[in-house]
């Protein structure tokens, strides 16, 4: 049956001196070490062309970091960028905030705390999956129609989406302590995908910026 590949990329550095959740707040541009990443991602995915893969489709999420994560893998592999709504960030009430216990102590946050394994305080993690899983498999069978069997797609999105999705993929719980998740930034999640059911058949990580990390923002969704 025929399948492609999809790579979920998560966006490089973000310059966020204030050290906020930035979230879907726009004009929140990479950093010059995420710039950095983004140009070693490009490198990735032109040796993996040089050497065979055929990269038919490359999509990012509509907020700014995710577009300029995606710009240097668009010239190096000649490919038109194209916008994918569907696999922007989460919603968040703490957008636009520190979120330190200090933050979390007052009282008008206390009604979005009741329920971490929704959560209480976003979009929840199954409405996340859900619409990155159908855009993975739209993208899956884009790539087909355009390249055949085999051929692949890039997906520039966020962290917590992409965890959510990786997490519900392999029938986990969605419910996680944000600090383990297993997706750095500028990573790779690819997931394998037959196109006649939409099932995803494999999924592999990769970082192929991990010698930047060292020294590189960590918080959580950032």
């Amino acid at each position: 049956m025929p399948s492609s590949t999809v790579h979920l990329l998560r966006h490089g550095e973000v310059h966020n001196p204030a050290g906020v959740l930035y979230g879907r707040l726009p004009e929140y541009h990479l950093s010059e070490r995420g710039r950095q990443m983004a140009e070693c991602v490009a490198e990735h995915f032109a040796e993996q062309a040089h050497d065979g893969a055929r990269i038919v489709l490359l999509a990012a999420s509509p907020l700014t970091r995710a577009q300029e994560t995606a710009a240097p893998t668009a010239a190096a592999l000649g490919l038109e960028l194209e916008t994918e709504p569907r696999i922007i960030e989460a919603e968040n009430h703490f957008e636009g905030l520190k979120v330190n216990p200090a933050e979390l102590a007052k009282p008008r946050h206390w009604r979005y705390l009741v329920n971490p394994f929704r959560p209480s305080w976003g979009e929840p993690y199954e409405a996340q999956a859900a619409r990155v899983l159908a855009a993975v498999v739209d993208a899956a069978r884009t790539a087909v129609e355009r390249g055949g069997d085999g051929a692949q797609a890039i997906l520039v999105a966020h962290q917590l989406p992409i965890w959510a999705t990786r997490l519900k993929a392999e029938g986990r719980a969605l419910w996680h302590d944000p600090r383990k998740r297993e997706c750095t930034l500028a990573s790779l999640t690819s997931l394998t995908v037959d196109t006649t059911t939409g099932a995803v058949v494999s999924i592999r990580y990769t970082e192929p910026a991990a010698a930047l990390l060292p020294g590189a923002a960590t918080t959580p969704g950032a």
